[in-house]
């Protein structure tokens, strides 16, 4: 499991999503930045809040959104912000719910310390650590947004 803490502060995270600006700046004045660690331990479950808060990785294979397969939205467990369509999600097979695109002006990227690791995305109301970007995904996109099931809820039509 990825122990490391996420330290960067909201303004080191937005610095870092070039074309992603507009995204950001449109939360700037949000509610949901504003609450504290001590806040988001006592509203997120202890994984959740260790994914969303602190950049985490849940357990592969352990989330039931693997296996989620009705019409819906895929929704920041944090803050509730629409991140996927479920038309989006795929089978990548690698154990974390997985989509070939994402609701791009939702979240904010940072770039990959190396190059393996892929672009590390976050929700861009609440900056809730969401999974990383790969470019190993199916057409049209050649993407593989891998997110921590933990991280995300479902909401049916």
């Amino acid at each position: 499991m990825n122990r490391r803490l996420f330290l960067l502060g909201t303004a080191a995270l937005v610095a870092c999503s070039p074309g992603q600006a507009s995204a950001a700046d449109r939360f700037a004045d949000s509610p949901w930045r504003k609450l504290s660690d001590a806040e988001w331990k006592k509203r997120l479950s202890p994984e959740a809040y260790r994914v969303l808060r602190h950049a985490d990785t849940e357990r592969a294979g352990s989330s039931p959104l693997n296996n989620e397969l009705r019409r819906g939205t895929f929704v920041c467990a944090g803050c509730a912000l629409p991140l996927f369509k479920s038309e989006w999600k795929y089978d990548a097979e690698t154990g974390w719910p997985s989509f070939w695109t994402v609701l791009k002006a939702n979240v904010v990227t940072k770039p990959p310390l190396l190059p393996w690791q892929g672009t590390e995305y976050h929700c861009a109301r609440c900056l809730g650590h969401q999974g990383h970007m790969f470019t190993d995904g199916p057409p049209p996109t050649g993407q593989r947004w891998c997110n921590n099931g933990v991280a995300l809820r479902f909401s049916p039509v």
